[in-house]
């Protein structure tokens, strides 16, 4: 991506940060997700479930409204191109990955094509959708493949999930990708240690929300310190996600503990600590019975050339096991419907 020009000076158009509330009552961010957000068709479908459970509720209670969520996506998708008439596609891994259900969602929604990287191609430098009446030429791309997987021919050569020659494409401008590649550096656990910094320094502010006090554990200091204080931090890798990973010192055993530092001490630049903290709950109806369950929240930003916009709502992820503090679905989470009041 060196010396990339990207349209609008636009890197990250969709961005879902996580949000937890601690035991002091103020909001932290937990962390960035920049890469390929998901979470927003289960943001949709929760409204929906609600307003069919509970019909008079949400208008009589001025509840923001979180149903032109696609539309105002494909606006601002739409308006990445310099074409009068852009055909925008949604490009996914296939039916075998865990958020389908949500790229057919979106792509139904917004009323554009679900494409895999079997169907487009690339001619002259420029990106074509293959239809039964020829090819058609391709503007922007909503992809929800990683970076790795994008292009075999610069990245993962045994990739069947991209589209070969898409990156040349999208030097030359002739297709926006959407979000661009390589703005996972931008949400790797170990540079959200910098981002106040970052803030401070680029924009001459002061954060507004609170990070996480986190530790890099290729610095000695901060090493000794989480050893001394394990049972009271949460180590993670700094490329995982879905809360895998990730080690509980408050849960885990000796042996467990020993093993997991046997792995930092291999690529200690690999891996952070953070405390764990007291998260805020929500009552959830577990066995017929209200229960209190850690919760947090992701809302969605959508950023084009006509500003940044944000959903009023976003998911809110429940860790469904007594006691637990991964929220991540694929660690038995489940989410709620979000209410943002008029």
């Amino acid at each position: 991506m060196k010396g990339v020009k990207v349209p609008h000076d636009i890197y990250v158009h969709i961005a879902g940060v996580d949000l937890i509330r601690g035991g002091d009552g103020e909001f932290y961010v937990l962390e960035d997700n920049l890469r390929t957000p998901s979470g927003v068709s289960y943001m949709l479908e929760n409204r929906e479930i609600s307003k069919r459970i509970f019909p008079g509720i949400l208008p009589k209670n001025n509840i923001r409204p979180v149903s032109d969520y696609p539309n105002l996506l494909y606006k601002k998708l739409k308006a990445l191109s310099n074409q009068s008439d852009p055909k925008v596609v949604l490009l996914t891994p296939g039916i075998y990955n865990s958020a389908y259900y949500e790229h057919t969602t979106l792509a139904r929604l917004m009323g554009i094509e679900l494409v895999e990287g079997s169907d487009l191609v690339v001619q002259d430098h420029v990106v074509y959708m293959k239809m039964t009446s020829g090819l058609e030429r391709v503007d922007v791309i909503y992809r929800r493949v990683d970076d790795d997987f994008l292009d075999p021919l610069e990245f993962n050569t045994s990739s069947t999930l991209g589209v070969a020659g898409i990156m040349a494409a999208y030097r030359k401008g002739n297709v926006n990708i959407v979000n661009a590649p390589g703005t996972g550096i931008a949400d790797d656990k170990a540079i959200y240690i910098y981002v106040p910094e970052m803030i401070r320094y680029y924009l001459n502010e002061e954060p507004i929300l609170k990070s996480i006090k986190t530790y890099q554990l290729a610095n000695p200091e901060d090493y000794s310190y989480v050893v001394e204080n394990i049972k009271k931090m949460v180590l993670k890798k700094t490329d995982g996600s879905g809360g895998y990973g990730m080690l509980m010192g408050h849960e885990a055993s000796d042996e467990e503990i020993e093993d997991y530092l046997n792995t930092v001490n291999k690529k200690p630049e690999n891996f952070i600590a953070q405390p764990i903290l007291n998260l805020s709950t929500a009552p959830c109806c577990i066995n017929g019975i209200l229960s209190p369950r850690c919760i947090d929240l992701r809302p969605f930003a959508l950023t084009g050339p006509d500003g940044i916009d944000i959903t009023p709502g976003g998911l809110t992820r429940v860790a469904l096991k007594e006691g637990s503090l991964v929220v991540n679905s694929s660690q038995g989470g489940g989410s709620k419907d979000t209410w943002v009041i008029q």
